[in-house]
C-alpha cells in the first residue's frame, strides 16, 4: 500500500484535503466517493524530505528556543499552520527551516502534527512525536511543549555529565600515555648516547639500567606497539557493535571502581525524568516503558525494563520487577512503589529526578576533584621516576670528579 493525498469537494461546496493509504488512485476515489465526497485530485504522496548530512541538523539550544516559541504561540491561539510557517520564515538555520516548511505542508495535507513529526526521526525522536501526540489528543499541546523544552534542557545537562565524568579521565591518561613515549622513544636515547660518549655506560646504575632497556623496547617494537594499540582499539569498537559485546562493555561502565556509580546516577535520573515526563503527559505507562526503554542508553537498563513491562502486562505493579532486576536503587524502588499506592507515579519519578541530577551534580565534582590529584601524582612520579633513573649516572660521574 501506497500513501495518497487527495483533494475533494463535498456537497456542501467546501474542499477537504487529506492523506490516504490505499493500493491505487482508484481505490483512493471509490473511498472518497462513499463517503460522499467527489475527488478532484488524488496524488502520490512524495517521499519524505531527505538530508545527506550525519545526525541531527539541529543543535539542541535551537530546538529548545523552537519549542518555547512554538509553544507561547500556541498559547496565544494561533493556528498550528500559521506558527510553523511564521518560525519556518524566521530561523537561521537554512536546514531547519527546510524541516518545518515540509511539516507545515504535511499538516496543510491532512496529517496531524505528530505523524508530520515522525518524517524527520533524526530531529524528533520518538519521546517527541509521543508527547505531541499525546498533546493533540488531550488539547494539552502548548504544556506538553513546554515540558518538552524542560526535559530537553534537563537531558542536555545529563549529557555534559556523562562526558565530565567520562572524557577527563581518558584525555589525562592519554596525555600520560603521549608523555611516556616521547621520553622513552626520544629523551632516554639522548641520555643513553652522553653516557655512551662519557665512556661509563657499562657501570650504569641498575634503575637507569631498567629505563633504558625500556626506551629500547619501545624503539624496536614502535610498529609493534602501534599495531597492538590500533588492534586493541578495533577490537573494542567491534565487540561494542555486537549486542552481547555492547551489553558486557555497558555492565563494565556501570561496576568500574569510582566512575560506575555516577553512571548508574545518571541511568536513573535520565529513566525516571523521561518516565516521568511521559506519564504525566498522558501517555499510558506501557506506551511510555516502551520509549524510555529505547532511549535508557545502557543495556543493562534497557533490559531490566523490557522485563519490567512484561510483568506490568502481565498484571504486575512496577516497583516489584523493578526490584527483582536489581539495576535500580532499593530507594528508586521504593520510591516508585509509594507514588503506585498514592497514584501519583508521575510526581514521584519527577522528584527521584531531581534528587538524583542533584546527587550527578555532587558526584561528578568528587570524581573530577579525585582524578585530578590522582593523575596529577601518577604523571609526575612516571616523569620523577625516568628523571632520577638518567640522572644518577651523572651524579655518581660528579661525585668520582670530585674526589679526583
Amino acid at each position: 500500500m501506497a500513501e495518497w493525498v487527495w483533494e475533494a469537494r463535498a456537497r456542501t461546496g467546501e474542499v477537504r484535503k487529506g492523506v490516504m493509504d490505499a493500493d491505487s488512485a482508484d481505490a483512493v476515489q471509490n473511498r472518497l466517493k462513499s463517503q460522499n465526497l467527489n475527488p478532484v485530485k488524488v496524488r502520490k504522496k512524495t517521499a519524505p524530505l531527505q538530508l545527506p548530512a550525519l545526525g541531527s541538523p539541529v543543535d539542541q539550544k535551537e530546538l529548545v528556543v523552537f519549542i518555547r516559541q512554538f509553544a507561547t504561540m500556541i498559547d496565544a491561539g494561533l493556528p498550528l499552520v500559521q506558527c510553523l510557517d511564521i518560525l519556518s520564515a524566521q530561523g537561521t538555520n537554512r536546514r531547519f527551516n527546510a524541516i518545518l516548511k515540509d511539516i507545515k505542508n504535511t499538516v496543510e495535507q491532512g496529517a496531524t502534527f505528530s505523524d508530520a513529526l515522525k518524517r524527520h526521526p533524526k530531529v524528533f525522536d520518538e519521546l517527541f512525536v509521543n508527547l505531541i501526540a499525546a498533546g493533540e489528543m488531550g488539547g494539552i499541546l502548548d504544556t506538553i511543549l513546554n515540558r518538552l523544552a524542560v526535559y530537553i534542557e534537563k537531558a542536555v545537562k545529563l549529557k555534559r555529565q556523562v562526558r565530565g565524568a567520562l572524557v577527563y579521565p581518558i584525555a589525562v591518561f592519554c596525555i600520560a600515555v603521549g608523555v611516556m613515549a616521547v621520553m622513552l622513544i626520544y629523551v632516554i636515547p639522548t641520555f643513553e648516547n652522553m653516557f655512551a660518549d662519557m665512556g661509563g655506560e657499562a657501570s650504569l646504575p641498575p634503575l637507569t639500567q631498567v629505563v633504558i632497556t625500556l626506551s629500547h623496547l619501545a624503539v624496536d617494537n614502535l610498529p609493534l606497539m602501534i599495531g597492538a594499540f590500533a588492534l586493541v582499539f578495533f577490537a573494542i569498537t567491534g565487540s561494542y557493535r555486537i549486542r552481547q559485546g555492547k551489553l558486557f562493555w555497558h555492565w563494565v561502565m556501570l561496576h568500574f571502581p569510582a566512575i560506575g556509580p555516577v553512571m548508574r546516577k545518571i541511568a536513573v535520573a535520565r529513566f525516571t525524568r523521561t518516565l516521568g515526563t511521559l506519564l504525566s503527559s498522558g501517555v499510558p505507562i506501557l506506551d511510555a516503558l516502551s520509549v524510555v526503554e529505547r532511549a535508557a542508553g545502557n543495556m543493562i537498563i534497557e533490559r531490566a525494563l523490557a522485563y519490567t513491562s512484561d510483568k506490568i502486562s502481565a498484571g504486575a505493579t512496577m516497583a516489584d520487577p523493578l526490584a527483582e532486576t536489581k539495576a535500580f536503587p532499593g530507594m528508586v524502588v521504593q520510591m516508585i512503589g509509594v507514588g503506585e499506592e498514592t497514584g501519583a507515579l508521575d510526581q514521584m519519578l519527577n522528584k527521584i529526578a531531581d534528587f538524583y541530577e542533584e546527587e550527578v551534580d555532587v558526584a561528578v565534582a568528587g570524581l573530577t576533584s579525585l582524578m585530578e590529584p590522582i593523575m596529577m601524582v601518577g604523571i609526575g612520579g612516571m616523569v620523577g621516576f625516568i628523571l632520577i633513573a638518567m640522572y644518577l649516572p651523572i651524579f655518581d660521574i660528579a661525585g668520582m670528579a670530585g674526589e679526583h
